[in-house]
């Protein structure tokens, strides 16, 4: 199955799964959005005080539970896309080309900062 295939059954999955359970209810977009950041907390906590290498290098437990925190993390991003009505890929395709010219490569490379490219 190709990328953009599991991308879509992950999405009918997900929708199903909220619609299955009838939590259209609780589902609002400062629900989701809340629930969003709460969880993108919780992966962050795994790297708390690590040092650089230490996070780059986790142990196989940790980086199981940032998998997990992480498929979190995608989910309510894609449930907060489906009560939005927004096509995530669609808008990821056109940041990321936002991005491209905001940041070309002779400007950008090797470079942290971001004031002054244009």
């Amino acid at each position: 199955m190709s990328p953009a295939d599991r991308l879509a059954a992950l999405d009918d999955a997900v929708r199903r799964f909220a619609a299955e359970r009838d939590w259209d209810q609780f589902h609002t977009p400062k629900n989701l959005a809340a629930a969003l950041i709460v969880e993108a907390a919780e992966l962050l906590e795994h790297f708390q005080w690590l040092t650089p290498e230490q996070s780059a290098a986790l142990p196989a437990q940790t980086r199981d539970e940032v998998a997990r925190e992480m498929a979190d993390v995608f989910i309510y991003l894609l449930r907060l896309a489906q009560v939005q009505g927004i096509d995530l890929l669609a808008a990821a395709e056109s940041k990321l080309a936002d991005n491209a010219r905001r940041y070309p490569v002779e400007a950008a490379r090797g470079s942290s900062a971001k004031s002054g490219i244009r």
